[in-house]
């Protein structure tokens, strides 16, 4: 199933994918779907329910506060990051619906969190319900963040894996198919894309879009690396990235570069990504918020280190870069998973590891064979990846993850490179092994910080 490149790379507000950009995204489809059946003006009060992953993490990554500034009709793109909007309601109880009606809103009473209840669908599930001043129910929603801040209602979630969502000419549910496609049509992954964007939007709009994400992408990097002090939370982790930034910086003055130097440029800039989306900045989705760092760092490499070797203008490797990523998340996201709470961390950073391989490839020139090889080798060496972050937060280890993922991702383009394409291990199978392995996986190794590295550290 094809997935379009605005599905796929979402901007959005830290910290998470998965428990912010999509919990706020539907939030604000409950309150408009209030106005559109002409409910908003007789709404008097409005309860919130989280179940499962979103209510025992969701404090910690952000979602109480999504769910508000959703609430309220703001959109990620949007919001004023500096106004303290979520404070103004916990201090006045006070929630502007829509941006139109004032109603009692009190967090602590009216945000329930299920932890123990996992809804069957997914679980990543929220209720949202208003009232009228007799205390009847005017509307009630179940919504499912399924990852990647993609949301479905409850009476969509069946959709999932059925009906084509897009009319594209080139539809594709596995590798073998896609490269079945390319070898008809003489075509790259990217070409792929591009052909079937160009049928959902316009080209120059296509080719807008794709700038606006690299530019969102490469602000987050720059921010992250201008920023100093604590990441919010209470876990007390200094940003690190201003200070590698600066030794580097210093280094680099004083002619002191070392043969491995590149490895801390992709630390780095895995670093200051992951840091901006931690401390609630804005990032793309890529193919979630938890490992935001990883595409936007291997991409800067590509600039900085290594398309002078590509045969590639910069701005084309760019293209061909995302376009390429794009279409390795889509084979993800119909044949297994991109969310921590369905698969664990592999569903994130392995995910991201694996397009940002396969971007690099083809940036570099390479052939289909060896873009998808550069996939499966990303993906094949985090397969059983746990999500497990301490007191809920995408810090750690989620920071130095996308750090270590953006090193493994350009070392498995490099070995992909190296090689014709042939492989013992295709990337439909190394997919098909991660999705099994998340289902075998116990609920305390995804997202819910129950197991592992979150129980296994004494936070004082």
């Amino acid at each position: 199933m094809y997935y379009p490149l605005k599905e796929i790379f979402a901007i959005g507000i830290g910290p998470s994918s998965s428990h912010t950009v999509g919990p706020m995204k539907a939030a604000k489809r409950f309150a408009d779907n209030l106005i559109a059946q002409k409910k908003l003006a007789k709404t008097v009060r409005v309860q919130v329910d989280l179940y499962g992953s979103l209510a025992l993490t969701g404090i910690g990554h952000g979602t109480l506060k999504a769910i508000v500034l959703g609430l309220m009709g703001l959109t990620a793109e949007a919001v004023d990051l500096e106004q303290p909007y979520f404070t103004a309601v916990k201090r006045d109880k006070i929630l502007h619906l829509a941006q139109q009606k004032a109603v009692a809103f009190d967090i602590d009473k009216d945000m329930r969190l299920n932890k123990e209840t996992f809804l069957k669908e997914h679980s990543n599930g929220m209720k949202f319900c208003a009232f009228d001043a007799k205390g009847k129910e005017l509307l009630g929603e179940v919504y499912f963040s399924i990852g990647g801040g993609t949301v479905l209602r409850q009476d969509e979630f069946g959709n999932r894996s059925g009906p084509v969502f897009y009319n594209v000419p080139h539809q594709f549910d596995s590798c073998a198919e896609l490269q079945q496609i390319c070898q008809k049509y003489n075509l790259s992954f990217s070409e792929v894309v591009l052909q079937n964007e160009v049928c959902l939007q316009k080209e120059h709009d296509v080719l807008a879009y794709l700038e606006k994400i690299h530019r969102v992408m490469e602000d987050a990097i720059d921010a992250g690396m201008r920023h100093h002090g604590i990441l919010p939370g209470g876990l007390e982790v200094k940003r690190r990235a201003p200070e590698i930034y600066e030794r580097l910086q210093t280094k680099f003055l004083a002619n002191q570069q070392d043969g491995l130097e590149v490895i801390d440029w992709l630390n780095l800039w895995g670093f200051a990504g992951a840091e901006e989306n931690a401390a609630g900045g804005r990032v793309v989705t890529a193919p979630t918020m938890g490992s935001a760092g990883i595409m936007p760092a291997v991409l800067r490499y590509f600039e900085r280190f290594a398309s002078h070797m590509s045969p590639l203008a910069v701005d084309d490797g760019i293209i061909k870069f995302l376009t390429t990523a794009a279409a390795v998340c889509s084979l993800y996201r119909t044949n297994a998973s991109i969310s921590g709470a369905e698969v664990g961390c592999q569903g994130e950073i392995g995910v991201a590891c694996s397009m940002a391989a396969a971007g690099l490839a083809a940036a570099m020139g390479g052939t289909n064979e060896q873009i998808e090889q550069a996939a499966e080798i990303a993906m094949e060496h985090n397969l059983g990846l746990t999500c497990d972050p301490v007191n809920g937060l995408v810090q750690v280890p989620c920071i130095e993850r996308n750090a270590m993922g953006a090193v493994k991702a350009v070392n498995a383009a490099r070995l992909a490179m190296r090689g014709g394409g042939a492989h013992i291990v295709s990337l439909d199978n190394v997919i098909k092994t991660m999705y099994a392995t998340g289902k075998d996986m116990s609920n305390r190794y995804k997202e819910t910080s129950l197991g592992g590295l979150a129980v296994n550290i004494i936070n004082c």
